[in-house]
């Protein structure tokens, strides 16, 4: 049974304020990217050193989709917003003072930290207020990364190319405080209490069917959210060296990185639709299985046309797990920790990709191609089916209860 702000107008106005403050604060991942060459050229660093901003941004994101969520759960999503934003401009400014490479990571590890309220945390929030279209409702934020990713590099290469890395990072400065800070406090409104309590009932319905407690059903969420993006990051990290081992250079392989992304928000829509009527469970082991196959292509073709097409099937295929994990939150946990809960588990699958692109690289030092480094992502991969297949084996929750 439903409270009748699920779905209403006003959680659809707060979705397109949350997809709007989502478009911006993700930047921050996306524009270390862009100045990298940058700032190896200023600093006269070498391609690991120059990466190291961008590495420690991905550990302050990851960390921060769990500390963040926690700080929603207590403080509410505005005052959790204006904090991370306060906290991304101040390392935005940080970072174009910085004198070298090191105090330049740290710069990023906090900005990381502070970009990450645009993913995990409001994903969580905006899960609350939705029943019936719970599913089309996360995924369209989820895609805001996306968004942001496809948006921002492109507006940024002007003032790159005119100005220098460090009038890119003063102006994100400005624009974060100036768009998302207001933005914000129009999420100032709370879910009902009776909206809470008849969530709490059903998660703890669905809970108990499978015999396991919240806090160990995180965990084996994380472990299969490790799973499928060790499995995930082997082409997105790689496919750009794939293409320059294969003889196809590196602007072939960025064209194939794009497909990927582009297949990544088609994916996630789709699978936010296909939620609404199978509920998370399902649909994060229908993509999963996909992922997998698209995978298993990459063993058998490797020329250009057929990287090409086999690049856009793998974004199709995996651009709506990572959105399904808060789902499986949403209907077997407490309403009151979902930030804190969905927070982890994106903690986790942030960090399965991280260690996903090392062991690819890795594998590739040793072995001399990218051959085993896919049988190693399908391996992980399968880890995940499992882990999903045990889930949906131990429980069934009704349609109706799984979205509540």
């Amino acid at each position: 049974m439903s409270h009748p702000i699920h779905d209403s107008r006003y959680s659809w106005l707060r979705l397109l304020i949350t997809l709007a403050i989502a478009a911006v604060a993700n930047v921050g991942m996306w524009a270390v990217i862009v100045v990298m060459p940058a700032v190896e050229t200023q600093f006269g660093a070498g391609r690991a050193e120059a990466s190291m901003p961008y590495t420690l941004a991905m550990i302050g994101f990851a960390l921060g989709n769990m500390w963040l969520g926690q700080l929603v759960d207590r403080l509410g999503v505005t005052k959790a917003l204006i904090g991370a934003s306060i906290l991304s401009a101040i390392s935005y400014l940080l970072a174009t003072l910085a004198p070298n490479i090191a105090l330049l990571s740290v710069a990023h590890l906090l900005l990381g930290l502070g970009t990450s309220i645009g993913f995990g945390p409001l994903i969580a929030d905006i899960s609350h207020w939705f029943m019936r279209r719970r599913g089309i409702a996360v995924a369209l934020v989820a895609s805001g990364n996306y968004l942001s990713g496809a948006i921002w590099p492109t507006m940024l290469s002007g003032i790159l190319a005119r100005d220098g890395w460090q009038q890119v990072y003063l102006t994100l400065a400005v624009l974060t405080l100036v768009v998302v800070i207001p933005l914000s406090l129009l999420l100032r409104r709370q879910v009902p209490v009776e909206a809470h309590t008849t969530a709490a009932a059903t998660a703890k319905i669905n809970a108990r069917s499978v015999g396991i407690s919240p806090r160990a059903l995180q965990y084996i969420l994380g472990l299969a959210g490790i799973g499928c993006c060790v499995a995930m990051s082997m082409p997105q990290v790689h496919i750009v060296s794939y293409c320059v081992g294969l003889g196809y250079g590196p602007a072939v392989g960025a064209e194939m990185l794009s497909l990927m992304l582009l297949g990544g928000v088609v994916s996630r829509i789709v699978s936010g639709l296909v939620a609404d009527r199978l509920g998370g469970v399902h649909t994060l082991l229908i993509g999963s299985i996909l992922q997998c196959i698209a995978l298993f292509l990459f063993l058998p073709y490797d020329g250009m046309v057929s990287l090409y097409v086999v690049s856009m099937l793998f974004g199709l295929a995996q651009g709506g797990i990572v959105p399904s994990y808060a789902l499986v939150v949403r209907e077997y946990m407490p309403p009151q920790e979902a930030g804190a809960r969905v927070g982890f588990v994106m903690m986790m699958t942030i960090l399965g990709m991280a260690l996903g692109g090392w062991m690819s690289g890795w594998i590739y030092d040793v072995t001399g191609n990218y051959q085993l480094a896919f049988v190693n992502g399908i391996l992980w991969n399968g880890l995940n089916i499992a882990i999903i297949v045990m889930l949906l084996k131990r429980s069934r929750p009704r349609r109706q209860e799984a979205l509540v």
